[in-house]
């Protein structure tokens, strides 16, 4: 049986890292997909957001058969987030830059988005495999700039 260790640790930080956040705070999370990590942010002020484009079955590459975006509060691009300047204490974003096509535009939305003195929780693979085609933009990120991108 495989074991994504990558994904475990990253999971135990993030419900670590999102517990500790103040109660009542306002939290988006960017990208938010099937809601995986709303449970660690029940004492939060919780709001999710997705382009909701991606529904499972892609042809290439690890694909999820299916994929359920229908709870989302907030469905629009994500380097345009229908919501006022300075609306988010904290903003999640975890596993999702490798599918934005410019993912700076994305970090520029954040810093519009957040508060002053807001939290950014960010995370983004350092490399990985085509995952939900054909919303994969970049194998990963360094702290050079991105792995690889697909034009």
């Amino acid at each position: 049986m495989f074991r994504n260790l990558n994904e475990a640790n990253r999971q135990r930080w993030l419900a670590k890292t999102l517990n500790a956040l103040p109660e009542g705070l306002r939290i988006l999370d960017a990208g938010a997909g099937e809601l995986k990590n709303k449970v660690y942010c029940k004492h939060l002020n919780y709001v999710s957001q997705d382009f909701c484009q991606y529904s499972g079955g892609g042809k290439e590459g690890l694909s999820p058969e299916k994929w359920d975006t229908s709870k989302i509060d907030i469905v629009s691009d994500i380097a345009n987030i229908p919501e006022p300047d300075a609306s988010f204490d904290a903003i999640l974003c975890s596993e999702v830059l490798e599918h934005v096509p410019e993912p700076t535009k994305a970090l520029d939305e954040f810093q519009r988005l957040l508060k002053p003195g807001g939290i950014l929780i960010l995370t983004a693979p350092f490399n990985s495999l085509v995952h939900m085609a054909p919303y994969h933009y970049c194998t990963g990120f360094s702290k050079y700039g991105s792995v690889r991108s697909f034009v």
